[in-house]
C-alpha cells in the first residue's frame, strides 16, 4: 500500500517526482500556484519535453494514483510526505534565492499533521533543513533533504533507476521512512547529515561540469598538436579512475543546474571563508568556449551581414530546454559580430532573442547560409541529406561543436569541416 505524498511545484523536477512516485504505487496529490499550469496538467497535457513523462502522467491519472490540485494547502492535507520542488533561481551574485522555498513552508505549515516529513527535493544551499523548519513555524514536522540527481532528457530513467538516494536528516526515524519510498529502486541509498546531503548536489554538478570543461580544454591541445580528440579521450575514458561519461568536447555546457550550482558552490565557499579558484576557471574555461565555436566561425566567412545556420537550440538533446543553452551562447556572440541567424531544434519551435529567426526544419536553417554550426547533440542532424544541404548553403563550412557528423562524407561533398579537437 502507497503513501499520501504532496508534491510542492509541478516544474521540471516536482512532475517527475510525482508522475514516477505515483508509478511506484503511491498517492501522490501535485499542487502549483499557476492556474494555467495546473488546468493544462489536469487535461493531461504535459509542459515540458521529457522521455516518457507524458505516459506516466497520464497513467497515474487514469489509475487514480495522481491528481493535480491549485495551491498546496489541500495537496497537504492528508500527505505523510510532503515534497518541496519549487524553484531555486539565482541570484545575481550567484547565491540560491529561497524566497519560493520560504513562501511555500509557511503556507503549508498551518495544514500539515503531525508527524509528517516535509523534503527538500529543490537544490538548495546549507543550512536550507534549519531555514524550512523555521519557516514551517512546526516542531512535530521532522525536516529531510533529499537532493535530485535528475538529467534532463532521461529524468524518468534517473528516479526510477538511480545511481543513488542521498538523505540527509538529523532524524533517524524521518530518514528511514523517507528510504522506504525508494525500496523499489533497487540503488544505494545513503543516510548523512543535512550539510552534507545539500553539499553532495552541488558536488556531483559542480565535478561533472569541471570534467567537461577538462575535456573542451583537452579538445583545443588536440586541435593544437594535431592530435585527434576522439581518441584520445577514449584512452583516457578505459581507465576506471576516470571513466567514459562526460568525456565528451562541445560547444561548452549548460542548462538548469550546471551553470547555477557551479556558481552556487562558489558562492557557498565563499560565505565559508573559502576561495573556490579552481571551480571559477572551470566557468571562465566554459566561458571560453563559447568564443571558440565563434572564432571557428570566423576562420571561414566574415560574419558581418553573413548568414550562419544553426542546428539546435536546446542546451542538449532529449529536451527543449533552453535554459543556459550553449547553442545560445554561441548565437548571441555571432549576433554581435554581426552576423544573422537562422535556428532550428526538434523541440523548440520559438526563441525570445532578437535576431535569431527560428525556423520549423533543418533544411530551412542551411538554406542561404555561410556556415552551419551543429549546437546540439540531436540524432536527427546524422541523417540530413547532405547533398541537399550543400545545394542550399551559400558556403560549405561546417563547424560540427558537437562531433556528431561524419567528417569525411561531408569533406567530399566540398564541405571544409570543422570540429572540436579534430580537423
Amino acid at each position: 500500500m502507497g503513501s499520501p505524498i504532496a508534491v510542492i511545484g509541478a516544474g521540471y523536477v516536482g512532475l517527475t517526482t510525482a508522475a514516477c512516485f505515483a508509478h511506484l504505487g503511491h498517492k501522490v496529490t501535485c499542487a502549483d500556484v499557476v492556474e494555467a499550469k495546473v488546468d493544462s496538467l489536469q487535461r493531461g497535457e504535459i509542459p515540458i519535453y521529457e522521455v516518457g513523462l507524458e505516459e506516466l502522467v497520464r497513467a497515474g491519472m487514469d489509475n487514480g494514483n495522481l491528481s493535480f490540485v491549485l495551491g498546496s494547502e489541500m495537496a497537504v492535507r492528508d500527505a505523510e510526505f510532503v515534497y518541496l520542488c519549487v524553484p531555486t533561481p539565482q541570484a545575481a551574485e550567484g547565491s540560491a534565492d529561497l524566497r519560493y522555498l520560504t513562501a511555500a513552508a509557511k503556507q503549508i505549515g498551518p495544514y500539515l499533521q503531525s508527524g509528517t516529513v516535509v523534503v527538500n527535493k529543490s537544490t538548495v544551499p546549507v543550512g536550507s533543513t534549519l531555514l524550512v523548519e523555521g519557516a514551517l513555524g512546526r516542531s512535530d514536522t521532522p525536516v529531510v533533504s533529499n537532493p535530485e540527481f535528475l538529467r534532463e532528457g532521461s529524468a524518468v530513467n534517473d528516479f526510477l533507476q538511480p545511481d543513488r538516494v542521498v538523505i540527509g536528516s538529523d532524524d533517524q526515524a524521518a530518514a528511514d521512512r523517507v528510504a522506504s519510498l525508494y525500496v523499489d529502486c533497487g540503488a544505494p541509498i545513503m543516510v548523512t547529515d543535512p550539510a552534507s546531503a545539500e553539499t553532495c548536489k552541488f558536488a556531483a554538478n559542480a565535478f561533472l561540469a569541471t570534467k567537461l570543461s577538462f575535456t573542451n580544454a583537452i579538445a583545443a591541445v588536440c586541435e593544437a598538436v594535431g592530435a585527434d580528440v576522439n581518441g584520445v579521450l577514449l584512452g583516457m575514458g578505459y581507465d576506471h579512475r576516470i571513466g567514459h561519461e562526460f568525456l565528451r568536447p562541445g560547444p561548452g555546457w549548460g542548462g538548469s543546474c550546471f551553470p547555477k550550482d557551479s556558481k552556487a558552490i562558489i558562492s557557498i565557499a565563499e560565505d565559508a571563508g573559502y576561495d573556490f579558484a579552481l571551480m571559477r576557471g572551470v566557468i571562465q574555461a566554459n566561458d571560453e568556449q563559447f568564443d571558440r565555436i565563434v572564432r571557428k566561425v570566423e576562420s571561414v566567412t566574415s560574419l558581418d551581414g553573413a548568414t550562419v545556420g544553426v542546428l539546435g537550440i536546446a542546451f542538449k538533446a532529449g529536451t527543449d530546454d533552453t535554459r543556459e543553452s550553449p547553442a545560445i551562447e554561441v548565437m548571441k556572440r555571432l549576433l554581435a559580430k554581426g552576423a544573422m541567424v537562422k535556428a532550428y531544434d526538434p523541440a523548440v519551435t520559438s526563441l525570445n532573442l532578437d535576431g535569431v529567426d527560428v525556423v520549423d526544419n533543418a533544411y530551412a536553417a542551411c538554406e542561404g547560409a555561410s556556415a552551419i554550426v551543429v549546437a546540439t547533440e540531436w540524432d536527427e542532424f546524422t541523417s540530413l541529406d547532405f547533398d541537399r544541404v550543400s545545394d542550399l548553403v551559400a558556403e560549405r563550412n561546417m563547424i560540427d561543436a558537437r562531433n556528431l557528423l561524419d567528417r569525411d562524407a561531408l569533406k567530399r561533398r566540398g564541405f571544409t569541416y570543422q570540429g572540436v579537437g579534430r580537423s
